[in-house]
């Protein structure tokens, strides 16, 4: 359940309108979120004591903390549907370290891919949301933790917490939001991170900045057209820059773009509007990183 009961129900009807836009509306997908030429793959092993955030595409990060290995909502998968993937990962599944812990903020494919988590290194400790857990399990994972919204998990130094978001989710005709969804908030001195996951836009970003000190926002920004259909859901750019002004962060990072083709809106249209917005609201031009795929920003 979303915070006021928030729902988002829609019919066969909205359905087919969408589909009906979607064929009048043909957009341009040619043109491709820019790989990074420099990917710093050799500096990414687990002995490093310094943040950093690698952008893979979409949703998945590789971020290294505390001398962790983490990585958020792993999908190195070529298609999602009936879709290619429209950018190759920044970073060759292969070619990452052993893990140590995959966050996932729900269960949708795009999210969620086991053929991916399958093929990560290591060992890694799995933190779900709540109902999300025996999907893991019955695949053989035996290190799951599974949150509600606030709960947090201590190691060591660093500090996990799951915050709510405003979505969703769905694998198959008889699951519907028998799991939940949220974000994560991954903490330590001096650093704060905040994936966000999948969301629209709502009141708990007030709420989260409340009672968490937000520096660096992993924010979505895609998948957001057409918006009568898909707001409830999916946050547009300029509703993710009014979100980042209300966590008081210090860097916005943009997610959820250029990789998939889920919606109407394409990559470069929803960068246009976050550049567009980001001027319109004065803000620092300095604290919008808009990483290529496979780039890697060292806190």
């Amino acid at each position: 359940m979303n915070l006021d009961n928030v729902e988002n129900t829609k019919s066969f009807n909205d359905f087919r309108r969408w589909q009906k836009e979607r064929r009048q509306n043909k957009k341009d997908l040619t043109i491709q979120i820019e790989q990074s030429p420099t990917k710093e793959i050799i500096r990414l092993n687990k002995n490093r004591k310094e943040a950093s955030i690698t952008w893979i595409g979409h949703s998945t990060f590789f971020i290294q903390i505390d001398g962790l290995n983490i990585v958020t909502d792993p999908v190195w998968a070529k298609r999602m549907g009936l879709g290619k993937r429209l950018t190759a990962p920044g970073i060759s599944i292969t070619d990452l370290p052993d893990i140590d812990i995959v966050l996932i903020s729900h269960g949708h494919y795009d999210h969620l891919d086991f053929p991916s988590i399958k093929k990560l290194k290591g060992d890694p400790t799995f933190y779900v949301p709540i109902g999300l857990g025996k999907s893991f399990s019955k695949r053989g994972y035996q290190h799951i933790f599974e949150a509600n919204w606030y709960d947090s998990f201590r190691l060591n130094s660093l500090s996990l917490s799951f915050v709510p978001a405003q979505h969703w989710t769905k694998r198959s005709l008889t699951d519907t939001n028998t799991s939940h969804w949220g974000g994560w908030i991954i903490e330590n001195e001096p650093h704060s991170i905040y994936f966000v996951g999948d969301t629209g836009y709502f009141r708990g970003f007030k709420e989260i900045a409340e009672k968490f000190n937000i520096k660096t926002v992993l924010m979505p920004i895609g998948a957001y057209e057409p918006e009568w259909f898909m707001k409830v859901s999916h946050i547009n750019p300029e509703d993710a820059v009014k979100a980042y002004i209300e966590l008081n962060g210090a860097t916005f990072i943009p997610m959820h773009y250029g990789t998939y083709h889920l919606a109407d809106d394409t990559g470069p249209e929803a960068i246009a509007r976050l550049d567009a917005e980001w001027e319109k609201q004065q803000l620092d031009a300095n604290q919008l990183k808009k990483l290529l795929i496979g780039e890697t920003f060292w806190l």
